[in-house]
């Protein structure tokens, strides 16, 4: 027995769900966009973070672009050898139709 008032139960933890950002900069304008996201460290928040910052793009910077090059912190679920990060950003590519490197 212990001593003392207890208020959580079982499945009671008192987390609540924490928002992370995640920033894209664009070292040509100077722009920065922040996502903020309760699953940051998977590779799909960080693809679908990029695919809204291609969308968000007018069609005249869109057509700008030669190259999407992607500079990041490299964490074990961005590593290159993550088969989901690479299927997704595979995917991102092919629809953006911009080579990503």
């Amino acid at each position: 027995m212990t001593r003392g008032a207890h208020q959580a139960g079982a499945h009671d933890r008192g987390c609540r769900a924490q928002y992370i950002p995640c920033g894209i900069g664009d070292e040509e304008s100077g722009e920065g966009r922040i996502t903020f996201g309760r699953s940051y460290k998977t590779s799909d928040f960080l693809v679908d973070t990029l695919e809204a910052k291609w969308q968000a793009m007018d069609a005249q910077a869109q057509a700008a672009v030669e190259v999407l090059q992607i500079k990041m912190d490299k964490g074990p679920d961005r590593s290159g050898v993550r088969t989901q990060f690479l299927h997704r950003m595979v995917q991102c590519a092919d629809h953006i139709g911009k080579p990503i490197q």
